[in-house]
């Protein structure tokens, strides 16, 4: 095999973008082969190339190597577990399920390492994240003691949740901020940190917006070396921020994206801070710092880095930068704190996956909210594609 035939599942929103930057010949070694969708009033868009409105034809085809799901949440699972069980390699779009429970069953499923599976954990390719993912495993900021990221600037209107009818439900998507814009962010959070073994939520269901789902989340993390962190996010306020910061005995690492630009800052301790207060006679000193700006530029390739290395792993079998393996961990953090914010109670990780899932029935079983939908909306997601 010298390209790879891909297929994308879903092209509404991102799936359409992910279409196009194929189609433009941006993604090397790869055509889109064939696209599948239920609303087949897409299919005019992409002339000449295979259609279906059924994944499962799709994918017993002959038509492609590889599948893209960019379907509404929960048909990540399904969709990837037939997919997987046909040999078809598979890239999942964020969050790779929308439960601990499903992400448990689609891992599984995935049981022939020819077969590449990876998710399109995208941030992973920002060379601020990978900057301060290599400073923190190679030791220069020491045993991290706490983080917290405040991340606040996914700002949305009442016009993107009316743009589809399974947006921002229980039943459709299976929760808000956290599920749809923050996978990004848990994920780099549980790169960069490891996984907490306790978190504690606060905060609202439909706080702002006219949602039955989260919007507006604040978390404290426990982990299990004594360490903490904090997570702060919404989509209901502006202006607002992106504050990474991550503290180590020996310093810590500041990454903060703001209108002014992005500036990642390493402030490093002359003296471990562990050292330095039990060894200084001054009550009241501190150990002095360096400030080191770290030069970087730019954010990566992102989803088109992602499916470039995706392409790459199938056909030179290089690493994969986002295993889907690795999405069971943002999906777990995710759970953990909508299931904290709900009951009122400090959740344990790792936590019972199925616990969660029955919650979620009965949450979806219970619901009486009525969704209001605009089929005139804006759905073009290209906007989250950052540049």
């Amino acid at each position: 095999m010298n390209k790879v035939r891909l297929g994308i599942i879903g092209v509404g929103g991102m799936g359409s973008a992910h279409a196009k930057e194929v189609m433009d010949g941006k993604v090397p070694r790869c055509e889109l082969a064939a696209i599948c969708d239920l609303d087949t009033s897409l299919f005019a868009k992409y002339p000449g190339i295979k259609t279906y409105d059924d994944s499962a034809k799709l994918i017993r085809s002959g038509d492609v190597d590889a599948v893209l799901v960019a379907t509404p949440h929960y048909f990540h699972t399904t969709i990837g577990i037939d997919a997987l069980q046909n040999g078809i390699h598979t890239l999942v779009e964020k969050p790779i399920s929308v439960h601990k429970a499903d992400a448990e069953k689609l891992i599984a499923a995935h049981t022939d390492p020819k077969i590449k599976f990876a998710a399109m954990f995208n941030q992973r390719t920002d060379p601020y994240y990978i900057k301060m993912h290599d400073l923190i495993s190679k030791g220069e900021i020491g045993k991290v003691q706490r983080s917290n990221w405040i991340i606040t600037n996914w700002f949305r209107t009442e016009s993107y949740y009316r743009s589809g009818g399974w947006r921002a439900t229980w039943a459709g998507e299976g929760g808000g901020v956290l599920v749809n814009q923050c996978p990004h962010n848990l994920d780099l959070y549980q790169w960069l940190c490891g996984m907490p073994s306790a978190i504690t939520a606060i905060g609202g269901l439909g706080k702002f917006h006219d949602i039955e789902v989260e919007d507006d989340v604040s978390a404290l993390f426990e982990y299990p070396d004594g360490a903490t962190g904090a997570f702060f996010t919404t989509t209901g306020e502006a202006p607002g921020t992106n504050r990474f910061e991550i503290v180590g005995d020996r310093g810590k690492l500041v990454l903060d994206i703001g209108r002014g630009g992005r500036k990642l800052e390493f402030i490093r301790n002359e003296v471990p801070a562990g050292e330095y207060l039990k060894t200084s006679n001054n009550r009241f000193g501190v150990p002095g710092i360096w400030n080191i700006d770290i030069p970087l530029s730019g954010s990566g390739e992102q989803h088109l880095g992602i499916k470039k290395n995706f392409v790459a792993a199938i056909l030179d079998n290089a690493p994969l930068i986002a295993p889907a393996e690795d999405g069971i961990r943002s999906v777990e953090i995710a759970n953990a704190m909508q299931y904290s914010l709900m009951t009122k109670k400090r959740v344990e990780l790792p936590m019972d996956s199925a616990a969660y899932e029955a919650h979620l029935k009965q949450l979806i079983a219970k619901s009486t909210f009525k969704k209001v939908t605009d089929k005139n909306a804006d759905t073009n997601l290209s906007g989250s594609f950052i540049a």
